[in-house]
């Protein structure tokens, strides 16, 4: 019986997602990698972020999205499951929209953290 859970996410394209990781610091491993959880059981994913008591979280995609799978029993991030998605979606939209503009031929010129938690960003394009 496998202990691992899915959490379906809006996480649509890897290289967003993979920039959004380094932003948070995060050590990742890309490719079809295994996710270690309980009692050696794994499942592959696309990424996956190894935690200090020596089991992983990943991302997999599912059709979709990339989807977080890991072993919850074995949560050792400093934030919730919750918390973690939330700054994980933050930094993906972000560098989303920051790719996109500079595909759109846009220039980013300034990033501003907000007082609520969210990011201004500043893009210029020269005709």
């Amino acid at each position: 019986m496998s202990h691992f859970s899915q959490i379906k996410t809006q996480l649509r394209q890897l290289t967003p997602l993979q920039k959004a990781l380094t932003d948070l610091g995060m050590d990742w491993k890309s490719g079809e990698v295994a996710v270690r959880g309980y009692q050696g059981q794994t499942v592959d994913a696309a990424i996956a972020i190894p935690q200090t008591n020596g089991y992983d979280i990943g991302f997999r995609w599912n059709g979709e999205a990339y989807e977080l799978v890991a072993d919850l029993q074995y949560w050792a991030q400093p934030l919730t499951v919750e918390g973690f998605l939330r700054k994980v979606t933050q930094r993906y939209a972000y560098q989303a929209v920051v790719t996109e503009a500079e595909n759109r031929g846009f220039a980013l010129t300034e990033t501003v953290p907000q007082a609520d938690g969210s990011v201004r960003v500043v893009l210029q394009r020269w005709a």
